[in-house]
């Protein structure tokens, strides 16, 4: 081969190295959910309570135990959004979510989750059953329903249960709108599963 043939070949090679035929990986938008800023209550209002509280990440079936947004375009179908996450799995979202209604509210002194696995006197758990958006008569909205369940850790008792949903509409169809719902949502039943608690945890 002479010097000429073989540097022209070289040079195909390089070239053929820097391409791929395989096509770009898309890097999907991840979201955080949004919260909306809080009034911290007065003190007259917001008195401590005498116990701890741990939330613990609720169980959910596999279609919603990832980091996919899930969409319910139709009866008995769900989807996700293509191209869109959140910035970890449902369960863990919603949980952490919680956990800072919980914290703003200003009334839990001993809070934690169940990933650092503190001891406190009740655990709020249960069963996250919708974390998607649906759609009722072409509109979208977002739909959360969550089968809490309060224990007493110490008894290992079952203290009181409540299944909680909401409804909320989406402005638009498009994924940043469809997370704003989601936002909205989680307010609404945040401040749902808080008073709820408070209710049914009797004093130490």
């Amino acid at each position: 081969m002479s010097r000429m043939r073989f540097t022209l070949s070289a040079l195909m090679l390089a070239a053929l190295a820097g391409c791929s035929i395989l096509p770009k990986a898309e890097q999907p938008s991840v979201y955080t959910l949004p919260a909306a800023p809080g009034a911290r209550p007065t003190a007259a209002a917001a008195a401590p309570v005498p116990w701890g509280l741990r939330v613990a990440t609720p169980n959910a079936p596999r279609s919603l135990d990832n980091a996919r947004i899930a969409v319910v375009p139709s009866d008995n179908t769900i989807t996700v959004y293509a191209g869109a996450r959140w910035n970890d799995s449902a369960p863990h979202v919603f949980r952490d979510r919680l956990t800072d209604a919980f914290r703003d509210s200003g009334r839990v002194t001993a809070l934690s989750t169940d990933d650092s696995n503190l001891a406190a006197d009740y655990e709020l758990g249960g069963n996250l059953a919708a974390f998607q958006t649906d759609y009722a008569d072409g509109k979208p909205e977002v739909v959360i329903r969550f089968d809490a369940m309060l224990a007493n850790s110490h008894k290992h008792q079952i203290v009181a249960s409540q299944r909680f949903e909401v409804r909320e509409p989406v402005d638009g169809k498009e994924v940043p709108q469809v997370v704003q719902a989601f936002g909205r949502a989680m307010d609404k039943l945040s401040r749902d599963v808080m008073g709820w608690t408070y209710q049914a945890a009797p004093s130490k």
